[in-house]
């Protein structure tokens, strides 16, 4: 009796599942069509169709016992229609490259859709949990080559190698250190010298310039790009070389007389593993 009792729970538990993973499927396709909206990675829609299918079928087997001669009939029919699934999945993973990656504390999406065969990309912004909407397409194509850090919570930098080899950076932010109500230019609030063991960072007037292991680079304000109020680039000959973003503690201040409060953090644009550096405010620029 207890036995078959689990099995019927068991059965109407994988039915709701069903039911759940098929109104998320037709609630996608309406916002879609309405909103311009879709899954984060198009490779999910498939595999939440193979889930319904596998889900459906032991429910069936669960709930209604069906002989022997039906449970092998759907098992062919279902079977079919998940291999078609996987035909498909294979396919679209041709047609579109999904860059996925989620924020540590799983707040936050990264999305970027990639074109099989132009190579051009678009960010996309999540608005609906696991939809996202287009946001902007990154400015250069990308050759395959790329590398994704979370340089806070909210930031993500994306450093890809472009079809004409050149090393960019794309940044993805998520949040806001002031009131959220108005921009403002990190260049102005990060002002003065910025310190880790054997990095430095001065940002004065005539732009910024960044000391690591003895070697110096001055980047004029004109060739740096914001991104968001949260992260900017520094780039040299057309290409990313640094990126400077705000942490978490930092504090916005509309006052410019107030106390710097909080951390920056400094990565390098470079497809090679490498650790953001964590610097610390020493003073204004003499």
């Amino acid at each position: 009796m207890n036995k078959n009792k689990s099995r019927k729970v068991f059965g109407w538990v994988l039915l709701l599942i069903t039911l759940g993973f098929f109104c998320l499927q037709m609630g996608s396709l309406f916002v879609q069509a309405r909103y311009d909206a879709s899954y984060v990675d198009d490779r999910l829609f498939y595999i939440l169709n193979m889930v319904i299918v596998i889900c459906l079928m032991l429910s069936i087997w669960l709930l209604l016992k069906p002989t022997k001669k039906i449970t092998i009939s759907f098992t062919i029919i279902f079977g079919l229609f998940v291999i078609a699934n996987g035909i498909l999945l294979v396919n679209r993973m041709e047609d579109t490259k999904n860059i996925l990656s989620v924020s540590p504390d799983w707040q936050h999406v990264l999305s970027i859709k990639q074109d099989g065969q132009t190579k051009e990309a678009v960010y996309y912004r999540s608005y609906y949990g696991i939809l996202a909407r287009p946001k902007e397409q990154l400015p250069y194509a990308i050759n395959d080559e790329y590398e994704v850090k979370w340089l806070a919570k909210d930031v993500a930098a994306f450093t890809y190698k472009a079809t004409d080899e050149s090393i960019q950076q794309f940044i993805a932010t998520y949040g806001d250190r002031g009131s959220g109500t108005s921009y403002y230019y990190i260049g102005g609030q990060t002002h003065g010298v910025w310190q880790a063991k054997d990095t430095k960072v001065i940002n004065n007037q005539e732009g910024i310039s960044i000391t690591h292991n003895g070697e110096t680079e001055v980047f004029e304000w004109e060739h740096i790009e914001q991104f968001g109020t949260l992260a900017i680039v520094l780039k040299k000959d057309h290409e990313a070389a640094w990126t400077i973003a705000l942490k978490e503690n930092f504090e916005v201040h509309a006052d410019a007389s107030k106390k710097t409060v909080g951390n920056i953090v400094l990565y390098k644009a470079s497809l090679e593993k490498s650790e953001p550096i964590l610097l610390e405010y020493q003073g204004e620029y003499e």
